[in-house]
């Protein structure tokens, strides 16, 4: 700030009423500092103006599974979003499904004072926010913490792979299959009950060869699909559905499920799934960060939620599911 006085011939008090949009300035001085800030590309510091005037630093901390995954990006775009209606700052940082890259990231978030922190949960245990005090500020994103009462958006998953596995069902599927993800995680366990209450509803015995599970990754699952292609006509699946957009492609990758006359039904859209012609669980990322992040700091436009807010309730928001019909899934038996 001395450098941007000096440039524009005005005092240090000018320039600070400049910056901070304060009256009492003459046209010709805001000018001349507004020319001098161009010229030597000054950035305020609003960290260290946040520690001088005692104020909070505005900034919201968002721990997710991974940002390249489309699902995940589309989370992230929406808590931006939201935070730049509230002039805060975002960081986001990536916990990889690893517990403890996790509680090292939130941990180093709550030390820069965050006003508001979002996680997609690799771990169950977040007693150490409890502990930190912050839970009334914290959200949890499409998977609750298990063992600490807070915040939490997610969607209705039991719901949307009961849907998925029932519209194959009632194309004539009796051997309907299942690959997921980790049963570790929340998500890929409500799929899978979604997936057993279907089947029981339709009073069609579970066949424990037909579920594959701990697939993180889309070569993971087409390895699966390949296992399950190779059973013996007898015992192979008729149908599929694969619980996240990452094994849908792994099973896309697999074969023409179509022309062996096998229905798919993945949960979660993915890029290129209309051309393709894939029925999906649509869910709404964009929506599941958006509505997280107002939790944790208000309607647009309101300032952060306020501490003692911490002492109201949980709240447990659980976003709808719906069914797109494009061809792959209508494959009948």
């Amino acid at each position: 700030m001395l450098d941007v006085a000096q440039a524009a011939g005005v005092s240090l008090k000018t320039v600070s009423r400049v910056i901070n949009g304060e009256a009492g300035v003459s046209s010709d001085k805001v000018t001349k500092v507004e020319a001098a800030i161009d010229k030597l590309r000054y950035a305020r510091n609003d960290i260290a103006a946040s520690l001088r005037s005692g104020v909070g630093s505005s900034t919201v901390g968002l721990v997710i599974e991974d940002v390249g995954n489309p699902f995940y990006a589309r989370v992230a775009q929406a808590v931006e979003d939201t935070a730049r209606e509230h002039s805060s700052l975002l960081i986001t940082t990536s916990a990889r499904e690893d517990p403890a890259r996790e509680r090292e990231l939130v941990t180093a978030l709550l030390r820069r004072r965050v006003d508001a922190l979002l996680i997609v949960p690799a771990g169950r245990d977040h007693r150490y926010i409890a502990d930190a005090g912050f839970t009334g500020r914290t959200v949890f994103i499409d998977r609750p913490s298990e063992k600490t009462e807070a915040d939490a958006v997610l969607i209705d998953n039991a719901a949307g792979a009961q849907l998925a596995v029932r519209h194959m069902i009632t194309h004539g599927h009796r051997r309907v299959a299942l690959v997921g993800d980790s049963a570790s995680l929340y998500t890929a366990r409500e799929r899978l009950r979604g997936y057993t209450n279907a089947l029981a509803a339709a009073e069609i015995p579970l066949d424990e060869t037909l579920i594959s599970m701990e697939h993180s990754t889309s070569e993971s699952a087409r390895q699966a699909m390949l296992e399950l292609l190779a059973l013996p006509k007898k015992f192979r699946p008729t149908a599929i559905l694969t619980a996240n957009n990452r094994c849908t492609v792994g099973a896309l990758h697999a074969g023409d499920l179509r022309k062996a006359g096998i229905a798919l039904v993945g949960f979660d859209e993915f890029e290129l799934a209309d051309l393709l012609g894939i029925t999906v669980v649509r869910t709404d990322p964009y929506r599941m960060g958006q509505v997280a992040a107002e939790l944790a700091l208000g309607p647009s436009g309101d300032a952060p939620r306020p501490a003692e807010d911490e002492q109201r309730p949980a709240q447990r928001i659980v976003l709808p599911v719906e069914l797109v019909v494009r061809g792959s899934g209508e494959v009948t038996a």
